[in-house]
């Protein structure tokens, strides 16, 4: 069930087995000249990816699988065998019948089994460049993010770290980097390309009081810098030892990204958690991690207090309570909250039809 089945490298796409994992994929197009962008850090596998909707690092400039998958095989409830986007298709447009496709990628697993995949390549850049540009405070950072964005640059990642990810991570990575709010970003493109939207940045980060703007080309300067950020959970672990560490996440319009990520901030130093805040800040999606000591009850009802405070800020603001982490079980309670009742009932009728026993990892979603 990991087998690369197939790669079309005039068409830019591959057929999958669901258990081959994303750098398995990637070392194996190295000669082709392409490569999959898809990156949430761990090695995942394909399927899982599909079945979570995984993004990632890269999602700002390639976005989800939902958007870089075209086909998927899938085993339902019954035992049928059932190709979404038609027996053989691999197209970039197909609007032939319902999008069973996007149906099943994000539905964690509750409407079919996913067994094969085909996906979406992309050439491997040029020129790669990164940079890091630490701020004197959230606000000034996010403000960058927002405008970065709107300038329209065809950034390839661009991620938030709080002071207390920064630190984290010069324990336990060795990084030696300035502990306050930091972005890092990267770029792809031509060699004349990348400088001219590095420039364009740079100056965006130091009209908002960014402290200094470090680029990176050299590889292993690369790679260690996105090794740090892929790191950040363990990271964290490692500073609070011998407690639980839990990882959760919501999403938000880019614009209101300031207001959620400032108040986030507030919530955290109020409720006197041991917290850090990451982030995919280009797609308005962030993740805090918390330490906790779970045989401490007051602790544990501060965290529940400040999850609930983080979901429905971020749907107040017309975003999602989860943008990458899915509902599971944690966050069931806020569905309705987000979708009102009609659509729950909808999904509860898909659900029905494909599958009536409910044996399709039962008890999640809603």
């Amino acid at each position: 069930m990991n087998n690369i089945l197939e790669v079309n490298v005039e068409d830019f796409d591959c057929w999958v087995d669901s258990g081959t994992t994303r750098k398995q994929l990637n070392n194996y197009l190295k000669d082709t000249g392409l490569w999959f962008p898809i990156d949430p850090g761990a090695d995942a596998c394909i399927g899982g990816m599909c079945s979570t909707s995984a993004s990632g690092t890269n999602a700002v400039r390639f976005g989800t699988m939902r958007e870089n998958v075209l086909n998927l095989e899938c085993v339902l409830a019954d035992g049928t065998v059932i190709n979404t986007a038609g027996l053989k298709a691999r197209s970039r447009k197909n609007v032939a019948g319902y999008n069973l496709t996007n149906l099943m990628i994000g539905s964690e697993g509750t409407l079919g089994v996913i067994t094969k995949v085909a996906l979406k390549l992309f050439p491997q850049p040029e020129t790669i460049l990164s940079a890091v540009a630490p701020f004197p405070d959230v606000a000034s950072a996010v403000q960058s993010t927002v405008e970065i964005m709107q300038t329209g640059l065809p950034i390839a990642r661009i991620e938030f770290l709080d002071e207390k990810s920064i630190q984290a991570n010069n324990i336990y990575n060795k990084m030696g980097l300035d502990e306050t709010p930091t972005l890092f970003l990267e770029f792809h493109g031509s060699k004349g390309t990348v400088d001219q939207q590095a420039e364009a940045a740079m100056e965006i980060c130091k009209d908002n009081q960014c402290k200094e703007f470090n680029w990176a080309t050299d590889p292993e300067e690369r790679i260690k810098l996105w090794h740090a950020r892929h790191n950040s959970w363990f990271a964290f672990k490692s500073i609070h030892p011998n407690r639980k560490a839990i990882s959760t996440d919501v999403c938000v319009p880019i614009s209101k990204l300031p207001e959620v990520l400032v108040q986030t901030k507030k919530d955290i130093e109020e409720l006197n958690l041991k917290t850090v805040i990451v982030g995919h800040v280009g797609d308005g999606n962030f993740h805090t991690f918390i330490s906790l000591d779970t045989a401490d009850t007051e602790e544990m009802k501060r965290y529940y207090a400040y999850s609930e405070k983080l979901v429905r800020h971020a749907i107040k603001v017309e975003g999602t309570c989860t943008g990458e982490h899915g509902i599971g079980l944690g966050k069931m309670k806020y569905m309705e909250e987000q979708f009102g009742k009609s659509p729950i009932d909808t999904m509860r009728l898909i659900k029905k039809a494909l599958d009536p026993n409910n044996i399709l990892n039962p008890g999640k979603i809603f």
